[in-house]
């Protein structure tokens, strides 16, 4: 397993390249910290998105060429210009590390384009029939499905921030049954303020913070009066991360309070309560973390039901999507006798299925089940520097603050959408060297009832 870290700050990103065994066709999605999450089925049809094939090696580190560059806009510049030089084998590795960038930016139908790998787990199952399930609201459920657990569990794909639409909604409903604390992946233990300024900053962990969304996440538990948690660990091995993790967090929650209540958002296969998706017998994080503090997790896979982009019609998630077609995160109940549909019970609780991204602009789903009213943009705040990056930040935040959207423009007289919640906004514009060209201030009004 080749290792090759990124280091910003204080942090550590280990990328993390597994070789597949042949005869498997096993693929691990590396990712910043290291996730990994693997595929186990027979080789893939021509048609399917390509994979990671076994002995890769990759010929041009470009996780080492960016990691001196910590303007978000410069490094997916720099990526973009390189891309076209790389050899196919390096495409198939460095285009991950693209489309989390397109993600941090707001550039979210990109990252699915730019990441054209299904690294969604594809145990064989056999999908439920509308005859026996019926679609739910999924943060309604799993509020119910949590209120005598001690552990609720979710994860994310890193480059698709559909993927914490859900955590976002889940905070509030969380803390009304009683949890307390949060704990994120992205988040570093080296910002000590971050509970008394009640918002994330650049530096307040990995990049994966520097997406919007994220950055929300971490702004509404501590409104809410989570306690929030960094539980990252620095080891290189897998098994040993995996370790690590479940036993910072123990520590950090229930050796200090032993009835606790802890939520935690974390990627791929981490929430795993059974060896399998991570390789050979490693014990995921989840499943140590059972172990240690004697609560079995309620664990929340929301990374296989998603849409990846253009797919064949017998992909699994689009038959799915023709049975049951959602609008918002949901869940399955069965009409017989309540229960919530899981197509891995011996690793995950519930699977969530996320709805077709649509487009008017950007993705449908930045409404975020319009609780946000859209916004108009327009190239003529970048003054000519182009390109450049657009980002709304709430007024009475510092200029460091996460933004509460963003959208990039890389040519002149074009328009697009930043989608805000109702309050005061500082809207400005920086060129690919960070400087601010513009700003202008605006205000959201609650919409009237």
């Amino acid at each position: 397993m080749d290792t090759s870290e990124l280091k910003s700050g204080r942090m550590v990103y280990a990328w993390r390249f597994a070789a597949a065994a042949a005869a498997a066709m096993v693929f691990t999605s590396p990712a910043f910290a290291g996730n990994q999450q693997q595929q186990q089925q027979q080789p893939p049809p021509p048609e399917r998105p390509a994979t990671a094939s076994s002995a890769m090696q990759v010929s041009r580190d470009l996780f080492s060429e960016t990691a001196h560059i910590k303007n978000d806009l410069k490094r997916y510049l720099y990526l973009r210009d390189v891309m076209p030089q790389l050899t196919r084998d390096d495409r198939l590795i460095d285009q991950q590390l693209l489309s989390t960038v397109d993600d941090e930016l707001g550039l979210y139908d990109e990252a699915i384009n730019d990441f054209p790998f299904d690294n969604r787990v594809q145990t064989p199952v056999p999908l439920p029939a509308p005859a026996d399930w019926q679609i739910a609201d999924a943060a309604t459920e799993i509020a119910k499905l949590a209120t005598d657990r001690h552990i609720v569990m979710i994860n994310e794909a890193h480059h698709d921030a559909h993927t914490r639409e859900l955590t976002l909604a889940l905070l509030p409903k969380l803390r009304a049954e009683g949890f307390t604390y949060f704990a994120a992946e992205a988040l570093g233990n080296n910002d000590k303020e971050l509970m008394r300024r009640g918002y994330p900053v650049a530096t307040s962990g990995s990049e994966y913070l520097h997406e919007p969304l994220y950055g929300q996440i971490i702004r509404e538990a501590i409104r809410l009066g989570f306690k929030v948690v960094a539980y990252e660990s620095e080891a290189d091995v897998l098994a040993d991360r995996e370790a690590g993790q479940a036993r910072l967090l123990y520590e950090q929650v229930f050796a200090k309070d032993p009835k606790a209540k802890l939520f935690v958002h974390a990627g791929y296969a981490h929430i795993d309560k059974a060896p399998g998706n991570l390789g050979g017998t490693i014990k995921p994080m989840a499943m140590q973390l059972k172990q240690l503090s004697g609560f079995d997790p309620l664990s929340i896979d929301q990374t296989r039901w998603r849409d990846i982009g253009p797919m064949p019609k017998k992909d699994l998630y689009n038959q799915l999507s023709a049975l049951f077609p959602v609008e918002r995160p949901s869940v399955l109940i069965s009409r017989q006798n309540g229960s919530v549909w899981a197509s891995d019970p011996v690793r995950h609780d519930v699977d969530v299925i996320l709805p077709p991204s649509g487009h008017q602009r950007r993705p449908h789903w930045l409404s975020l089940d319009d609780t946000r009213q859209t916004r108009v943009i327009s190239s003529e705040m970048c003054q000519r520097q182009l390109p450049c990056v657009i980002e709304a930040r709430y007024a009475n935040e510092s200029d460091d603050a996460i933004p509460v959207d963003r959208y990039v423009f890389t040519a002149d007289n074009n328009i697009n959408s930043i989608y805000l919640w109702p309050g005061e906004f500082k809207i400005t514009a920086h060129d690919r060297e960070g400087r601010k060209v513009s700003e202008r201030n605006i205000t959201v009004e609650k919409p009237s009832s």
